[in-house]
């Protein structure tokens, strides 16, 4: 696996002298063209070191040679597409991506969005299939993203997959304090082979969003109607208070959210309740390029300290009793728990953001370091990303990660698979 890594370093090297190249203007460049192909292949190289302790390396790796390292190679393929005809456009967006590590190999095919656009007026827009869809300001995360797949918090940029929708959007702008309003009605069907991931099948989703610009704040009322899951509305916002300050926030009910709750023993109840979830946040720009960004998270639908403990004895449990027996029914049963909550990303209540990064530091052109953190204010254990990006040959992008999780036993980065995690990844667009 390490000539893998070496590879991947060669080709970084042997491609760095195609940086230097002269500006050259081509006006065709920029007419409209009623067809537009674009995309990216990727190559990524990851090394994991695993932490054999913790509660999700032993429902991962309980059946399995147990080992400290994993190496991994990733190769991917987003090809995005779009036709416009008239007032009518088609968009297309599909991923796939093949990997291969030390214990398996897999091969994946999405459709990300496939969806028809009809604008026949600059005030109104229908939007009819596949679509992603982005709901709110957060940066890492998004309380009011109803009918969005969730964010990676350690990578927010990353492409989503949408879901199948009937949308509208009716535009109206306005002189005056209230200079521009918007609605967007939607409908989001469920059923065994359309959006099948979203909740209960045999549902007809209504949401809405009315999007407010009022006195340069960007406002935005947002509603899910029962049906798949239960009712939920919200509010978010963004303002600049300065040309390098803006501030931004959201605001999350949810009715009837329900939570499956293990105990120590595995005794799972359901609990239902109506939940809060919000969000505030802030983004700085200094005068050098240095961009910070702070959130705060609020998560409503998440596991207390006392809960998630539980759930690390719970799998402790389980271990056991697989090495006495070899039964693995406790360990099974964990798992589909792993997968109903305790394993999302951040699965607790209280979470802090923080990523800095500045552009071309000491005059190295193309150059960006960054750094990210994501800390856990209910256990105090944390993540802590430091990231290399390069830009300065053309269309090549050019990233180096480090994930680095600390925390004690019980707690949320001291119990996942990995302690370290390094990342080369090469990405050309065309």
């Amino acid at each position: 696996m390490r000539l893998r890594w070496i590879l991947l370093w060669a080709a970084v090297i042997l491609a760095a002298p195609a940086s230097a190249e002269e500006y050259a203007f081509d006006a065709a460049e920029f007419e409209k063209k009623p067809f537009e192909l674009g995309g990216y292949v990727e190559l990524k190289q990851d090394q994991f070191q695993l932490n054999r302790n913790a509660a999700f390396y032993k429902l991962g790796y309980y059946r399995l040679d147990q080992r400290d390292t994993l190496e991994r190679t990733t190769g991917a393929l987003e090809l995005t597409g779009k036709y416009t005809q008239g007032s009518a456009t088609f968009n297309f967006r599909g991923h796939t991506d093949a990997t291969q590590d030390n214990l398996a190999s897999a091969q994946e095919n999405r459709v990300y969005e496939a969806y028809a656009s009809f604008k026949p007026d600059p005030g109104f827009t229908l939007d009819l299939g596949k679509k992603t869809l982005r709901w709110g300001k957060g940066y890492a995360w998004s309380p009011v993203g109803f009918v969005e797949r969730p964010k990676d918090p350690n990578d927010p940029e990353l492409s989503r997959e949408g879901y199948t929708v009937a949308a509208a959007d009716f535009i109206r702008n306005f002189d005056g304090p209230l200079k521009t309003l918007a609605l967007t009605p939607l409908l989001l069907p469920v059923g065994a082979d359309v959006n099948s991931d979203f909740g209960k099948p045999g549902h007809v989703n209504v949401a809405a969003k009315l999007y407010f610009l009022y006195r340069d704040t960007d406002i935005d009322l947002v509603y899910l109607g029962r049906g798949s899951r239960t009712p939920r509305f919200g509010m978010d916002f963004s303002r600049n208070l300065t040309s390098n300050l803006e501030i931004h926030g959201e605001w999350a009910r949810i009715t009837d959210a329900e939570q499956k709750v293990t105990n120590a023993s595995g005794v799972t109840t359901t609990q239902q309740g109506n939940v809060t979830s919000s969000l505030l946040g802030m983004r700085y720009l200094t005068e050098n390029d240095t961009t910070a960004i702070l959130e705060y998270y609020r998560n409503g639908t998440g596991y207390t300290q006392s809960q998630m403990n539980d759930f690390y004895r719970f799998v402790d449990n389980g271990l056991s009793q697989f090495q006495t027996t070899a039964g693995d029914v406790l360990l099974q049963r964990a798992l589909n728990l792993s997968q109903a909550g305790y394993g999302r990303p951040n699965p607790m209540r209280n979470y802090v953001y923080a990523r800095i990064s500045r552009k071309e530091p000491f005059d190295v052109l193309y150059f960006t370091p960054s750094v990210t953190a994501i800390m856990n204010l209910d256990d105090r254990s944390y993540s802590i990303t430091p990231e290399l990006l390069y830009t300065g040959i053309t269309n090549l992008e050019l990233r180096f990660r480090l994930y680095a999780l600390n925390g004690d036993t019980q707690t949320e980065f001291g119990e996942k698979q990995n302690l370290r995690r390094m990342e080369l990844f090469t990405r050309y667009y065309f």
